[in-house]
């Protein structure tokens, strides 16, 4: 999130970050964002038990309130439910310390070593009802060295995303990358002009 808002405060950005919300008051990401003149909104979940959608339904009027139009969830720890994703479909994007759709879920870093993969990394993709899925708008690459820890290759891939998050923001924001609905699953669409990424371009790591 703090990476977004250093972004976002440049006279070129695309796109004006004008609220932080969370679902627990003491996230550390509403203090960042009040020093830094950005509203913020707490919507605390647990008041609202097992009933994840009436939750959302309250951080929607919030978002509608202040006239959202571009959700990034940054450290939001909640499976959403299809209503709000539904709601959002489109408008709604997500960082992943994976390259999707390789680990899903938690534990990524651990489960990436386990694996023996050689390049690792995250993904920012638009948000779709299954946990973790959805159109993919960028990614990043690291490589997997010998000796790494999950901390180590946790700590490389961080750098990744803080990098990656804003320059996927800009791409969404300008209209260079575009969710296209589609069944069972919508796709990402990359104007000729945004997609930069050379033909011949191959990675590779020791063998």
């Amino acid at each position: 999130m703090a990476a977004l808002l250093t972004a976002a405060a440049a006279a070129d950005f695309p796109a004006e970050i004008v609220l932080v919300a969370a679902n627990r008051p003491d996230a550390g990401g509403l203090a960042t964002a009040r020093e830094a003149g950005i509203a913020t909104e707490t919507v605390d979940h647990k008041p609202f038990g097992r009933d994840r959608e009436a939750f959302e339904h309250a951080l929607d009027a919030r978002l509608a309130a202040h006239g959202i139009e571009l959700v990034c969830l940054a450290g939001f720890m909640r499976i959403l439910t299809p209503w709000f994703v539904g709601r959002w479909l489109g408008r709604l994007v997500n960082i992943h310390p994976s390259l999707l759709p390789s680990f899903p879920g938690t534990r990524t870093h651990e489960r990436a070593l386990e694996a023996g993969v050689r390049l690792h990394g995250c993904t920012v993709h638009f948000v779709e009802p299954e946990v973790d899925a959805g159109p993919i708008i960028a990614q990043a690459a690291v490589p997997v060295l010998p000796g790494d820890t999950p901390e180590m290759l946790a700590a490389r891939v961080l750098v990744q995303e803080h990098g990656l998050y804003p320059r996927a923001l800009a791409l969404v924001a300008s209209g260079a990358v575009r969710f296209v609905p589609g069944q069972p699953s919508g796709r990402a669409e990359t104007s000729a002009a945004a997609d930069t990424t050379p033909a011949t371009l191959a990675l590779s790591v020791p063998a």
